[in-house]
């Protein structure tokens, strides 16, 4: 009995110390230009960091002490706790899914086509009911017009290792074959037509690309980059988690079975 609780107890510490890079990693992702105009993508990790380090924490006590009230509350809530991660795996498996990124001869970064994302993440932040606020956020960010202190010849900026949303929103696509004056400013499309995003282009710096297809995708290739880097964090702490649950079973039935035996006796 107590080897079950002192296990319970040091997986519990554990998972309280996994908790601190997860707020760590959700504060990092909360921080992103593209998180922060999408506010139910801000702090998921942030809240389901502080959930598992209150839930640990609960039942390092229990566990530690041989509560079994707090070791109870501290299974259920565990179980509650494991559901919404699953749940936030299921949303970064979407996010990091399809890729719509490929290659352009002469260039060092890539360009992004909006249909090879999911469909649920088109509709539910690329689609009209959404994006009017997301652009008004990306063209107030200061993403685009940062590009012009760091890049002056055509030469520097075509090999620039550009973000998603720096190639899907600061410029036109390669394919119009606008001529290249500054990483915000393009004129004389050679191919207007082939493309809708070629007559969206607009020289104004609060428009440039921002109503672009090629945005949209630029967008979802940033939280598709993003969340690709919590998601071993994710997984490795699930995994931990269903371990510390599993035997914090086997601590709550010892103890209950120990208070029982006092009880008869």
């Amino acid at each position: 009995m107590a080897l079950s609780n002192n296990v319970t107890a040091f997986l519990n510490f554990l998972a309280f110390m996994c908790s601190i890079p997860i707020i760590a990693s959700g504060t990092w992702l909360a921080s992103k230009p593209d998180n922060e105009c999408i506010h139910w993508l801000r702090w998921p990790v942030v809240f389901i960091g502080i959930a598992i380090m209150l839930v640990s924490l609960t039942g390092f006590i229990g566990a530690y002490w041989r509560k079994e009230g707090l070791l109870g509350v501290y299974l259920v809530c565990m179980a509650l706790l494991i559901s919404l991660l699953l749940v936030l795996l299921v949303l970064a498996f979407v996010v990091t899914g399809p890729t719509g990124a490929y290659m352009v001869p002469g260039r060092a970064y890539h360009e992004y086509r909006l249909e090879g994302f999911s469909y649920w993440l088109r509709d539910h932040i690329t689609g009209p009911d959404n994006w009017g606020n997301i652009r008004a956020c990306l063209a107030d960010s200061g993403i685009c017009p940062k590009l012009n202190n760091e890049y002056v010849t055509a030469q520097q900026f075509f090999a620039a290792d550009l973000s998603p949303i720096q190639s899907g929103c600061c410029k036109p696509p390669t394919i119009c074959g606008y001529q290249y004056m500054n990483p915000t400013l393009w004129i004389n499309p050679t191919n207007a037509i082939v493309d809708a995003d070629c007559s969206i282009w607009n020289n104004d710096p609060s428009q440039l690309c921002y109503n672009c297809d090629s945005c949209k995708a630029g967008l979802l290739g940033n939280l598709r980059k993003e969340w690709k880097k919590s998601d071993l964090i994710l997984i490795i702490t699930l995994v931990i988690l269903i371990c510390v649950y599993l035997i914090g079973c086997c601590a709550y039935k010892t103890t209950v079975t120990k208070a029982n035996s006092k009880g008869h006796k």
